[in-house]
């Protein structure tokens, strides 16, 4: 008798916490929206994940990075690799902004073909307020000048 007064206590405790989130997420309409359809869209987060660095794009030229460049972003600060020496810079993140200052990184030497995509993708990164498009699995950083980082949700 008491597991089944436990369970049925537990249940009603759960069924309590669900009702006011359901009735939270299922009133509002997104716009242009029909009546009776359904609209999902939730903003995919920039921070707290691990974005691997697939190419950057400067002056209409791509440049694909190499294995191991990636960067995480979480609590004003950014880390990772810009394909050979690792980073840590101040990364600002007001809505769909983001812009990173105060890089550092580490001084090891690589073959050219990393070190020249460093010098891309810092330059670029450091450039000003980027802009931040999540799409799927993949954000685009984009410059003033049209410049592009692609990166991928790990």
């Amino acid at each position: 008798m008491y597991t089944y007064r436990y369970k049925q206590r537990s249940m009603l405790t759960a069924v309590a916490f669900l009702i006011p989130l359901a009735a939270a997420c299922g009133g509002e309409k997104a716009d242009g929206e029909q009546p009776g359809s359904a609209a999902v869209s939730a903003e995919q987060p920039v921070t707290g994940v691990r974005w691997n660095v697939d190419s950057v794009t400067v002056d209409g030229t791509t440049h694909r990075a190499p294995a191991g460049a990636h960067v995480e972003i979480e609590d004003g600060k950014a880390a990772g690799n810009y394909g050979c020496n690792n980073f840590t810079a101040k990364a600002a993140v007001e809505g769909d902004r983001i812009r990173f200052s105060d890089a550092r990184a580490t001084r090891m030497a690589c073959t050219d073909r990393p070190m020249a995509f460093e010098r891309t993708l810092a330059g670029t990164l450091t450039q000003g307020a980027l802009t931040t498009d999540v799409k799927g699995t993949t954000l685009t950083l984009a410059t003033a000048d049209g410049d592009q980082v692609r990166l991928t949700r790990k």
